[in-house]
């Protein structure tokens, strides 16, 4: 079972972000779908490894077109990316301290960092784009 399905409301209109975004959900589903067996946790631990390096990039992609167009809510935007990146870190700290209990935080927490910043940072980046499907 997949943990995050795409919608269409994720859509940012930037067609490298919506694809950036899209190649995210399934590194998570894929981590997801591992945690539902009985994962390895040095699998667990590379996938995470993967997905925060992802993430990261990714992040630098949304500032860059932030800073590009003067974006009003950048530095709100960036310390919410600071903040999932931490929050990622800890988990990765906590599943390499204890892969059982890691694992029960992560199926929590995997799915909330991106609805959450889905929908409420990127949809409001979204609406800063209204002509970039033309493009």
């Amino acid at each position: 079972m997949a943990l995050i399905d795409w919608k269409p409301e994720y859509e940012v209109g930037v067609p490298a972000v919506d694809a950036e975004h899209r190649a995210m959900i399934e590194m998570i589903n894929d981590v997801y779908r591992e945690l539902e067996g009985t994962p390895d946790p040095d699998t667990i631990e590379h996938a995470l490894g993967e997905i925060h390096s992802g993430i990261a990039a990714h992040f630098a992609l949304e500032e860059q077109m932030m800073r590009r167009v003067g974006w009003r809510e950048y530095e709100e935007h960036k310390a919410n990316h600071e903040e999932l990146l931490d929050d990622m870190r800890d988990l990765m700290d906590v599943h390499a301290a204890n892969p059982e209990q890691g694992r029960e935080e992560l199926q929590r927490r995997l799915a909330d960092w991106f609805t959450v910043h889905f929908a409420s940072f990127d949809a409001r980046l979204h609406a800063a784009f209204p002509d970039s499907h033309h493009h």
